[in-house]
């Protein structure tokens, strides 16, 4: 929910009819949720963000109250989906900010569409399938049509039951999902070349690994020397970890509007 302005509808994109909902005033900031989540997983953060942003929030294929169509699921096409709802909305530009699936969907966007995304704030992803913990990974490549029966009785399949347009779909939603969770990535010369200034958040309790937070960071060219006395040493990237936090809980974390809003509104980088 986007509060009482909100105004929401449904873009034609790739075959998709992609469901978004729009409220606030100011630069434009496009939200992505985490995987078999919706645009109701930003509630906690959204009044926060309108207050200075006109935040659209975006479920993605398969998720929400965005119907499935006959593809993959696969970062790079949501990523192409997005480009894609920008020019519908006529936005030239936008930020984006993904959480989890979302982030990987920010990336792939950033990435295959550099001209459109402003700026970047990824939270709690990878840009390879090796940063997630070992366990992670297992979990990820259980995930299946043949749970659909287990999912039943959690939260996130009475969200999805409550909003999607086909609920029928669900367990072949999962099935796409598992497929896409278990596919080795490695995204690390793409996000070395990102251009639009980034964010990187995380809990300090995350499902990636710390090392590999580093090594993100290092690549968006952070981390790299001594910023100075007057920051000339500092890159264009930012890196949080909020303390007490886990990939679960980040999101609802009371800090990560004071972290993310800062970068936002700063003025972009001279040559950006």
């Amino acid at each position: 929910m986007l509060g009482d302005a909100r105004t929401s509808g449904y873009a034609p994109v790739n075959g998709l009819r992609l469901y978004y909902e729009s409220s606030g005033a100011g630069e434009p900031l496009i939200v992505l949720h985490g995987g078999l989540g919706s645009t109701e997983m930003f509630a906690p953060l959204l009044p926060e963000l309108t207050t200075r942003h006109r935040v659209i929030a975006v479920d993605l294929q398969g998720h929400g109250r965005t119907a499935d169509i006959d593809r993959p699921l696969r970062y790079e096409t949501m990523g192409d989906d997005i480009a894609a709802l920008i020019a519908d909305l006529g936005l030239g530009q936008a930020d984006l900010l993904g959480y989890s699936l979302g982030g990987g969907v920010a990336m792939r966007t950033a990435i295959q569409h550099p001209a459109i995304v402003r700026k970047l704030v990824v939270v709690s992803t990878a840009f390879a399938r090796d940063g997630w913990y070992p366990e992670v990974r297992t979990g990820m490549a259980q995930v299946s049509a043949a749970l659909a029966e287990q999912f039943k009785r959690s939260p996130v399949y009475a969200a999805y039951s409550r909003i999607a347009p086909r609920p029928e779909d669900f367990p072949a939603v999962l099935d796409k999902m598992g497929a896409m969770l278990a596919r080795e990535y490695n995204w690390s010369a793409e996000v070395a070349a990102i251009t639009a200034p980034t964010m990187l958040v995380f809990g300090d309790a995350d499902s990636i690994r710390p090392a590999h937070m580093v090594e993100f960071f290092g690549l968006l060219g952070g981390g790299t020397r001594d910023g100075g006395w007057d920051r000339s040493g500092m890159s264009n990237a930012r890196l949080a970890i909020l303390p007490g936090e886990t990939h679960y809980s980040v999101l609802r974390s009371p800090v990560i509007g004071s972290v993310v809003l800062p970068f936002l509104d700063a003025p972009l980088p001279e040559g950006s």
